[in-house]
């Protein structure tokens, strides 16, 4: 597995929300968490990234022991982060929060500026807007092209598609299959379970902090316990 989470076990304070629970992805892949609310899936996200003290397991990444890295070291060896809610900075233009994405490059940045203006191109348009002025499936794209203004290897969504329109979160979707496309490992915590599935090429169903189901997003769409308890039939 490209970057794993294994046996992850902790929480926030006295409880552990996780117990136990294994998620990974691979180059080229994206794998979703899904579950119900309190399964601890951001929780499992942020495991990953470095912001929750873990009692148990380890996070690898390409090979190496990552566990006791901060966030920031983490993204500097090439993990991308989006997390759910104030995830760009309103007072500043489109343009200005991407090259926030790339603080930690010391090279020229405008090719991977142009890919990503291509990638959204209301983006482009946008530019000199503020952040804050534009639409919440903006702000979304925003967010995403930020993160991948450092060319991470791993990219990690905390539900991209949160309130935003079905044919926004479609729209999303569609990007983030073309993200893979130049080989990004792609792992996302996604409340449309059944849409995410369906993009998904392995897909982890939580619960309390543990592994229920953990399978390829077609299989586990055609699962009749998955379908019944968490796709609403």
């Amino acid at each position: 597995m490209f970057m794993s989470g294994d046996n992850l076990v902790g929480g926030y304070g006295g409880a552990d929300i996780l117990k136990g629970c294994s998620v990974g992805v691979e180059r080229g892949e994206i794998a979703v968490i899904v579950g119900p609310n309190g399964a601890g899936k951001s929780t499992a996200m942020k495991a990953m990234l470095g912001m929750l003290d873990l009692r148990e397991g380890q996070v690898m990444l390409d090979g190496k022991d990552i566990t006791d890295l901060t966030p920031q070291d983490r993204i500097a060896q090439g993990v991308g982060f989006v997390p759910q809610t104030s995830n760009v900075f309103t007072g500043m233009s489109v343009e200005e929060n991407l090259e926030m994405g790339a603080f930690l490059r010391d090279d020229d940045f405008s090719g991977t500026m142009e890919e990503i203006c291509a990638l959204f191109p209301i983006l482009k348009e946008k530019r000199r807007q503020p952040a804050g002025e534009l639409s919440g499936g903006q702000r979304q794209q925003v967010a995403v092209g930020r993160a991948l203004m450092t060319k991470p290897s791993v990219l990690m969504l905390d539900e991209p598609t949160a309130g935003v329109s079905p044919i926004v979160m479609d729209e999303l979707f569609d990007r983030i299959l073309e993200i893979r496309e130049t080989g990004v490992a792609i792992l996302m915590v996604e409340q449309n379970a059944r849409q995410a599935l369906n993009i998904a090429d392995r897909g982890y169903v939580l619960v309390t902090g543990e592994n229920r189901f953990t399978d390829t997003g077609e299989a586990l769409l055609a699962n009749p316990e998955v379908r019944a308890s968490f796709l609403g039939g």
